[in-house]
């Protein structure tokens, strides 16, 4: 049997044991706020070094050094940025992504995470001016990290879960563009990985928002639901397989309809560099095969009646579940959302695949007359009128500034 023809089969069974809501339900990419880079944050980052790779080393084609199989289009950036973030979430509006779920560590000054809290905030604020939704995924490895540093107990672990979800609840929940299920904020936690179903269920207690609680891969108590995300552990020697994967897809689906609330995932493929950097073993392999393993779980994904698709990622790179445009696959992807955007129906989206080079060009721009106040508020200009649609202005603009059609 061909794979197309096996993939459809099981869109259709998980098709029909999910009750499909009455509106499309938002592209959500998943966001790493991660990223330090020498020129703005006056050093390189462990997340494009793991302490093995040199960003400062660069080869005949103008590529730094880093930790990653893929390189992005626009070179090793800053999340702090602010014209990275234009970047981002204009390409994202344009391509057809609805919002952000950020990866978050909580609020503690250890590691990099303090930094990526401050990432974190920049990138909300950004996603709001341009208008995306957003939401939390939150890492509670991070209690095992203070744990193991002597900043807390482990029996402090739960009081300090509860203190991080009411700095969220505090900080994000009651925004305009937070992503809400049934009216709920929406909650991620990745796994969880080391609090306990009965620990979640202090931590989260007594919470006035009352969040839709979503664990990884199945529905843990107390959680409401579910999300989806490569499955690197069901892997063969190295390899997860496409057959391995329609395994996964049909028991996430059976899951999913036991309950309330699921997240679907669409993703790339897989190839992380970590036993390259010697950080730890490689979780193994996903072949992109050409972008059909995108094309496929994105189907999947869209057809399962899921209340959101998650994109996993936008921008990892260390694991290689990377959307946002590179040097090896350019704008595959998000060509491919733009398509979805319109199977779908939608008839409020009108932007092009040829729309998709834009934000690029701006950022570029942006970054040549960074002292050119005259420049940068014709860019501005160029930003706008690509947000509002008129793409055709936009490119006059640009044009005008680099000499280029």
């Amino acid at each position: 049997m061909r794979t197309a023809t096996v993939w459809a089969i099981v869109a259709a069974a998980w098709a029909s044991t999910i009750a499909t809501g009455s509106t499309r339900p938002p592209f959500m990419a998943h966001y790493m706020p991660w990223y330090e880079s020498r020129p703005v944050s006056g050093r390189w980052g462990w997340h494009w070094t793991m302490d093995h790779f040199d960003p400062e080393q660069v080869d005949a084609s103008e590529r730094r050094q880093i930790a990653s199989h893929h390189y992005p289009a626009i070179g090793p950036y800053d999340s702090t940025d602010p014209d990275l973030l234009s970047y981002h979430f204009l390409l994202m509006k344009v391509a057809g992504v609805d919002g952000v779920i950020i990866d978050w560590y909580g609020a503690e000054d250890i590691h990099d995470y303090a930094f990526i809290n401050r990432a974190t905030g920049a990138a909300i604020d950004a996603a709001a001016a341009f208008g995306l939704q957003y939401a939390i995924c939150y890492e509670d490895r991070t209690l095992r990290a203070m744990v193991n540093a002597g900043r807390i107990e482990a029996g402090e672990a739960v009081a300090q879960a509860r203190r991080e979800m009411r700095c969220v609840e505090a900080d994000w929940f009651a925004r305009d563009g937070y992503l809400r299920v049934d009216g709920r904020p929406a909650l991620l936690v990745f796994g969880p990985e080391y609090l306990s179903d009965a620990q979640w269920a202090q931590a989260l207690d007594g919470l006035p928002s009352n969040p839709a609680f979503l664990t990884l891969h199945q529905r843990r108590a107390p959680a409401d639901g579910l999300f989806a995300w490569p499955p690197m552990w069901a892997s063969e020697h190295g390899v997860l397989s496409p057959g391995r994967l329609r395994e996964y897809f049909a028991r996430y689906g059976e899951r999913a309809s036991a309950a309330s609330y699921s997240i679907a995932a669409a993703f790339p493929g897989f190839r992380d560099i970590y036993a390259e950097a010697g950080t730890q073993e490689s979780h193994g392999v996903l072949d992109a095969r050409d972008g059909a393993t995108f094309d496929e779980t994105l189907s999947l994904a869209m057809a399962s009646g899921a209340d959101a698709v998650q994109l996993v990622t936008w921008n990892d790179f260390g694991e290689g579940t990377v959307i946002e445009p590179t040097r090896e696959f350019g704008y595959r992807y998000l060509e491919r959302v733009q398509e979805a955007r319109r199977e779908l129906g939608d008839g409020t989206f009108g932007y092009s695949s040829g729309d998709l080079r834009l934000p690029a060009r701006i950022y570029a721009l942006r970054k040549l007359h960074a002292t050119d106040n005259v420049v940068l508020d014709a860019l501005r200009a160029a930003e706008e009128a690509t947000l509002q649609g008129s793409t055709h202005d936009a490119r006059d603009v640009v044009g005008a500034i680099d000499g280029q059609r």
